[in-house]
């Protein structure tokens, strides 16, 4: 039996790296982790000073769990690595945050709320489609859209490669109908712009406001805010 000061091997590793408990699992079951130079198993834990490395990199002996709420300017990727001219989100925040991973994605062209954190479970939540996450934008096309393919959207689904895509719309504004607030609980890639491109119409923008509990609220494009688990 397993005593009070024992931790779990892959809740440790899913915080210190940033994955979901199944993903730590994963590099456990590939032998990719050891304690004290040994294989760890499936179900292992460990105790306070035990050395744990993963491919070959030590882990810190602490690490506390952190996350970001970020106001995604047009322009940046959510990756790494720079793609193209187009610069990181990475270099918007301080170096002590550049380990965090984004939770979910905002294409190039996007902007708004993106979630960064170490905490994989978090992140497994945030994003999986069988949490069904609330996610909110605002998005303007290049002409009005015509009441018909309103109604396609929101009451029928648009058929994409990827499956049916529905969204709830809902109008901006009394002035136009190029300006709408789209409410989704999916989040398959470019999913908002390949649906009204589909139906003949271009996204000149698209901002993400509401993230589940979390809004960009007062956040200032380019910066970020502390945030609390709700």
């Amino acid at each position: 039996m397993p005593t009070d000061d024992q931790l779990r091997l892959n809740k440790h590793l899913a915080l210190q790296l940033g994955v979901s408990r199944r993903e730590a699992d994963n590099l456990i079951s590939q032998g990719k982790v050891t304690i004290n130079g040994r294989t760890a198993e499936l179900g292992a834990r460990f105790v306070a000073g035990d050395k744990i490395i993963v491919d070959g990199r030590p882990l810190q002996a602490d690490v506390t769990y952190q996350y970001l709420a970020l106001n995604k300017p047009v322009g940046y990727v959510c990756s790494r690595r720079q793609q193209g001219d187009s610069p990181t989100i990475y270099e918007l925040l301080p170096a002590e945050y550049r380990h965090l991973k984004p939770v979910g994605r905002l294409d190039r062209d996007s902007s708004g709320i993106i979630l960064l954190s170490n905490d994989g479970d978090f992140a497994f939540r945030m994003t999986h489609p069988k949490f069904a996450k609330t996610k909110i934008y605002n998005v303007s096309l290049d002409h009005d859209l015509a009441p018909l393919h309103q109604q396609m959207i929101s009451d029928y689904g648009v058929n994409l490669e990827d499956g049916k895509s529905l969204l709830q719309l809902e109008r901006a504004n009394d002035t136009n109908r190029t300006d709408w607030i789209v409410t989704m609980k999916e989040g398959r890639n470019r999913q908002i712009r390949r649906t009204f491109d589909s139906l003949g119409y271009n996204v000149v923008s698209l901002r993400r406001t509401n993230f589940g509990n979390y809004a960009v609220g007062d956040i200032k494009p380019g910066k970020f805010e502390i945030v609390d688990i709700r």
